[in-house]
C-alpha cells in the first residue's frame, strides 16, 4: 500500500477531493466562479470551521452580514455558526481553495508533528 494519493482535478468549476484523496481529516475542495456569479446559497456548518485561500482574481465574501473584499492572496478563516455566501467581481472570475477542518481539532503544529530522518 503506498503512503501517498495523487489526482489531477483539471478546470472543473468545483472539486471536493475527499474522495479523489481519500481524505480522512480534512475536506478540500477548488472552486472557480464565473465573473457576476456567486455559491447559490447562504451557508454555515456545525462542526467545521473553513480557511479559504484565494488564489485568482477577486469577489467578495458576506459573513454575518458583512461584506468581506477579496483578491488574490487573501486568507480567510471563518468560524463553523458563521453564515457565509460568496461572489466573484461583475468583471473578474474568482478562484479559491477551501479547506474545512473540525473546529478545535488541531492537536500540534508541523514543528511538533514532525518526525525528523
Amino acid at each position: 500500500m503506498k503512503n501517498f494519493t495523487k489526482t489531477n482535478i483539471g478546470n472543473e468549476g468545483r472539486t471536493e477531493l475527499h474522495d479523489k484523496l481519500a481524505l480522512t481529516g480534512a475536506e478540500v475542495s477548488i472552486n472557480q466562479l464565473p465573473a457576476g456569479a456567486s455559491v447559490p446559497f447562504v451557508h454555515s456548518h456545525k462542526n467545521n470551521e473553513e480557511i479559504y485561500a484565494i488564489l485568482s482574481g477577486s469577489g467578495k465574501a458576506i459573513i454575518d452580514g458583512e461584506e468581506i473584499a477579496l483578491a488574490a492572496g487573501d486568507w480567510l478563516k471563518i468560524a463553523p455558526s458563521a453564515k457565509r455566501q460568496f461572489f466573484a467581481s461583475n468583471d473578474t472570475a474568482i478562484a479559491y481553495i477551501c479547506i474545512q477542518v473540525k473546529e478545535n481539532s488541531l492537536g500540534g503544529f508541523t514543528a511538533e508533528d514532525a518526525v525528523i530522518y
